[in-house]
């Protein structure tokens, strides 16, 4: 097989090679993340110290 430059690719080509490059999710569904916000007050400690 000959190397052709991506330019010159058929645009059926490109979609193909575009969708292999992104990202697989897994099985996880993105629109259900949910960020948590920045300016919210955690409680949790940083670093939890452990006492024996």
């Amino acid at each position: 097989m000959n190397f052709v430059p991506y330019e010159k690719l058929s645009k059926k080509e490109k979609r193909r090679i575009d969708s292999l490059k992104r990202r697989d999710w897994s099985g996880l569904n993105p629109v259900t993340r949910i960020a948590e916000e920045n300016k919210k007050y955690s409680r949790k400690e940083k670093h939890p110290t452990k006492y024996i």
